[in-house]
């Protein structure tokens, strides 16, 4: 087969201990992005199989139409909005995901509260220009977590929280507070109680219609000026442009992001980057070298089994009604 690999950044994917075990075919690896449909389908025309990292590309029946020959996506994690799953399976191309633990995300995550709390980067450049202390920061013992969304991800930055000395509570669906309950977590009385007296406030929540701009700026307007929200979720559950205004008005006070609406950013091409009182980086979450190594051999996996017939992790079966040949 032909498989192409997309939006390998870091050019790594040769360099995994999976790699060679789709060798055997002929593997098209890219190192960066493109967007369109033109663009797309040219780098796509003659590839049988595609691994999407994550959720850097997206592939919609418009540009399903122009891949004739595309018989298979293996998605590293699980799959997302990106992918048109009902538009795949009328074509009778079939999807394969595999999912990771998170634990790379969470330990992102509590790294920006850190580096965020104690001004981390602001202070490593103050000190390679010539100059000393700049800054007071805030420890996080002591302090009020508020986790918004207690999956596998929001519960692993609880436990983090509890290990610190933080007051944690968690706010989110019925599934979310029942859940943190069982595991004798505190749950916000209410949302604007969860907002308005959180120091920190972590989103940990997948990105679906329903939860599209979820984050308001009346939410973020009730945060105390002192207070910081990290994102490393997804960008879009925050109401657009909303954080970049709150952050200027000052409530609240500082933001730690590591996802965007349109990726990659390049050339600082984002409001937040250049804000004083934000720290991004660049959605390495899941960059991670064991992560790297669980998620393509996942995927790689996934394109083996289906050339040898074995359609176990196939998300669509709809689409094993008329396969492509």
């Amino acid at each position: 087969m032909n498989i192409t690999i997309l939006d390998d950044y870091q050019d790594c994917v040769r360099h995994l201990n999976c790699f060679p075990s789709v060798v055997q075919h002929k593997v098209r690896i890219f190192n960066d992005t493109v967007k369109g449909v033109d663009a797309l389908a040219g780098r796509l025309a003659d590839a049988d199989a595609v691994v999407l990292m994550r959720q850097r590309t997206v592939i919609k029946k418009d540009l399903l139409d122009r891949l004739p020959k595309l018989r298979v996506l293996s998605q590293t994690g699980a799959i997302g909005a990106h992918v048109d799953l009902p538009a795949c399976s009328e074509r009778g191309i079939v999807v394969m995901d595999g999912k990771g633990d998170g634990s790379t995300t969470a330990e992102l995550t509590w790294a920006l509260m850190l580096a965020s709390r104690r001004h981390l980067v602001a202070e490593v450049n103050r000190l390679r220009d010539g100059l000393w202390q700049g800054f007071v920061g805030h420890q996080l013992k002591g302090q009020r977590l508020g986790i918004w969304g207690y999956g596998r991800i929001g519960r692993q930055v609880a436990s983090y929280g509890k290990v610190f000395g933080m007051d944690v509570w968690v706010w989110g669906r019925e599934g979310s507070a029942a859940r943190a309950s069982a595991d004798g977590v505190e749950v916000a009385p209410s949302r604007k109680a969860f907002f308005a007296n959180s120091d920190i406030v972590s989103l940990h929540i997948r990105l679906k219609p329903e939860t599209r701009e979820l984050v308001t700026g009346d939410d973020l307007a009730l945060m105390k000026k002192t207070a910081l929200i990290v994102n490393t979720s997804r960008a879009e559950l925050i109401q657009a442009n909303a954080l970049e205004q709150a952050l200027r008005k000052g409530t609240p006070g500082f933001a730690a992001v590591d996802v965007y609406e349109d990726e990659p950013v390049l050339n600082a091409k984002h409001p937040l980057v250049a804000l004083p009182n934000a720290l991004c980086t660049p959605h390495i979450g899941f960059v991670e070298l064991n992560s790297y190594e669980q998620y393509y051999q996942t995927a790689f996996d996934n394109i083996l089994h289906f050339a040898a017939g074995d359609m176990t992790a196939v998300v669509n079966p709809e689409a094993l009604k008329h396969l492509r040949q």
